[in-house]
């Protein structure tokens, strides 16, 4: 690894820190009210409303909670698959089929219960939602917690896909640190609004 990416390596993990720990001070109430409007900007666009496939995630800890959202996409009839990590740190999908189809997987993370549908089923679908601390406003690029796994899926995605990044208050920034492996998201949801980035925005 050369200089710079070493630097972008080091200057990631101390804004993941920086952001985790911000978030560790968001109180429950405010984690509530914040997860209803992010879920109620996404209903509300067009595109969303028409998407049969959505890709999304089950958010753990302090992450904008996503389980409201998943329900309410399914709901209103889309088939929405979830991650599944694998031991090679990829991910794999399943279906969501309400909420008694999720049970805690190998690692501690609620996975769906359905069949494995392999790493390309992503290809397929017509809206990506993706976890994320943070997202630099002008060009897109997500941070991540460090593993690489949505990245990898993100690679997958067709060019005119909508991938959307959850985010808290705050973590919309300029100048999130990237490396060659790293892949931009077209919109960052945020309870105040949903928001284009600098990825060129879809027609």
């Amino acid at each position: 690894m050369n200089r710079t990416l070493v630097e972008a390596s080091l200057d990631k993990s101390k804004l993941r820190r920086e952001i985790l720990s911000e978030r560790s001070r968001i109180d429950e109430i405010s984690r509530r009210e914040s997860a209803r409007a992010i879920r109620e900007n996404l209903l509300d666009q067009p595109w969303v409303q028409m998407a049969g496939l959505v890709a999304g995630y089950w958010s753990i800890g302090t992450e904008p909670s996503t389980h409201g959202l998943v329900f309410a996409l399914w709901k209103h009839g889309a088939t929405v698959i979830l991650p599944v990590l694998r031991p090679d740190s990829d991910l794999d999908w399943a279906v969501y089929d309400g909420p008694d189809s999720v049970a805690p997987g190998p690692f501690g993370i609620m996975e769906p219960v359905d069949t494995r549908r392999g790493v390309d089923t992503i290809r397929t679908a017509a809206l990506v939602i993706v976890p994320a601390l943070a997202v630099d406003r002008s060009t897109g690029m997500r941070l991540g917690r460090g593993g690489g796994s949505y990245d990898r899926a993100l690679a997958r995605v067709g060019p005119n896909v909508p991938t959307v990044a959850l985010l808290h208050e705050g973590e919309l920034i300029n100048g999130v640190p990237s490396e060659p492996h790293d892949r931009p998201v077209r919109y960052a949801a945020l309870p105040s609004g949903l928001f284009v980035t600098g990825v060129t925005e879809l027609s």
